[in-house]
């Protein structure tokens, strides 16, 4: 187990940075403490010679894990800081993700300790206690930062007026720091008077079969509205129970990078209620929709950065209680856009509330061809797994890259006899960056167990994001 002297030295540069960081102070710490208890885990396998196949890719995935940590926490020690959080923000979510897999990766390698170390251990990656610490380190952090950049900010409207720009993103870098943040609202059952329709009179600016959608706002945050024009005869409290069921399984979601739900509303009791679904809006629509809006300039770093964020998405919903949870239908226009092409997951979110209140309508399979994996085409009897929905992302991120269609104008007889057969592959861009490039051709490899895991892909679209930009 080569990776073991590996993750040991990662580890030991990451304690010698965490003492040079300028900024994000209290959550570097908390990483170092958490990389501590993996540290004595690690070396309590070295010193037992004992290991499984599932132990020793936990352990790679750990390498990979902490090489992504080690990145990020030299950013906080450099002299140029607040010009790289100015571009890219106070890196809650980086933070997130990173500790969400830490504490993945502790879980696994846990199973071969003591029960004494354990208990010992567990105190670290205790799911509340870690919520509430994580939320205390990003509170401070936060003031530290506000600080910071207000000072900074003091000093550049001093400057010449050819500075304004990088003035104004300091202003709009505190006003986030101050905003409240959108998973702090509960899922709940909302009332009619809590919701303001944005355009008055009300006009949908999407409509459907089923349903319309209108903005709105509601608690200050931008809402979509969505009212379902063909509901089932189901009563209003049947629908409340199976929302309320289905709240708790929401819960276990809460990331930057999944579409937000914030509940439901009964617009009008009675025999015949309306229901409205209310959730995040996205103001920049679908990702298909934003990659072929032609005015729209995509630069490498947002590609990467918009395949990263959807790759966060994607393992939030593969890393529950749930191990076999999955998607089950991802594309490209399964992924939201907001302010900042921030990328979001969707199209699974209070699914069985949703189903309760609409009349079902015939799929659209539209283009469902070129996302599914050769194994599931090829043989009808193969269990569709995490491994076939990371194939789909690889051809979303193909879509990021190129901006195209995936096979389009193909027929369903050229594309298996190509695709699945003969193992062909779109090419990419002559112009993409080697690491991301990499990437979206292992998660498109024709046999499932070379492509990584969600996990795997989260951090390595880190690090070759961070390529990228410098």
């Amino acid at each position: 187990m080569d990776c073991i002297e590996h993750i040991l030295s990662v580890a030991s540069a990451i304690y010698d940075l965490v003492e040079k960081v300028q900024a994000n102070k209290k959550q570097c710490q908390r990483v170092r403490e958490r990389v501590k208890a993996l540290q004595h885990v690690v070396e309590s396998i070295k010193t037992g010679g004992q290991s499984s196949a599932d132990v020793e890719r936990t352990l790679r995935e750990l390498s990979t894990t902490l090489a992504s940590a080690k990145d990020l926490i030299e950013k906080f020690t450099k002299s140029n800081l607040l010009n790289r959080v100015l571009k890219s923000g106070n890196h809650q979510d980086v933070f997130q993700s990173l500790n969400d897999r830490l504490n993945d990766a502790f879980q696994n390698l846990s199973l071969n300790l003591a029960v004494e170390q354990k208990e010992i251990l567990l105190k670290v990656f205790d799911q509340t206690s870690r919520d509430k610490e994580d939320e205390m380190d990003r509170k401070q952090d936060n003031t530290e930062l506000e600080k910071l950049l207000n000072e900074h900010h003091k000093e550049m409207l001093e400057e010449l007026e050819a500075l304004k720009k990088t003035v104004e993103s300091v202003e709009k870098v505190v006003e986030k720091l101050n905003n409240p943040s959108i998973t702090e609202e509960a899922i709940r059952m909302i009332k009619p008077d809590e919701l303001t329709y944005t355009d008055v009179p009300k006009v949908p600016f999407i409509k459907t079969e089923t349903s319309e959608v209108y903005k709105g706002t509601y608690h200050g945050f931008q809402v979509a509205i969505k009212k379902y024009t063909e509901t089932l005869n189901t009563s209003v409290s049947t629908v409340k129970k199976i929302f309320d069921k289905e709240v708790e399984t929401m819960k276990r979601f809460e990331s930057p990078n999944i579409l937000r739900m914030f509940g439901i509303s009964v617009a009008e009791e009675g025999p015949n209620p309306q229901f409205l679904l209310i959730m995040e809006y996205c103001e920049l629509g679908n990702l298909r929709q934003v990659l072929d809006d032609e005015k729209l300039t995509l630069s490498w770093t947002t590609k990467a950065r918009m395949c990263r964020d959807a790759a966060r998405g994607l393992y939030r919903l593969h890393h529950t209680e749930d191990q076999s949870k999955v998607h089950g239908s991802i594309n490209s226009s399964k992924f939201l856009v907001s302010e900042g092409y921030v990328v979001k997951l969707g199209g699974f979110e209070l699914a069985k509330t949703e189903t309760s209140l609409k009349k079902t309508t015939k799929a659209n399979a539209h283009g469902s061809l070129a996302y599914s994996s050769p194994q599931m085409l090829l043989d009808i009897n193969h269990k569709y797994s995490k491994a076939c929905e990371i194939y789909s992302f690889g051809i979303v991120m193909w879509e990021v890259v190129t901006r195209s269609k995936p096979y389009e104008g193909w027929s369903n007889k050229d594309f298996i006899e190509k695709v699945c057969k003969q193992k062909y592959r779109q090419p990419l861009p002559d112009d993409c960056p080697k690491p991301l490039g990499n990437l979206i051709n292992a998660c498109r490899a024709h046999d499932h167990f070379q492509r990584p895991s969600a996990g795997e892909l989260v951090d390595k679209l880190q690090t070759a994001l961070g390529k990228i930009e410098e």
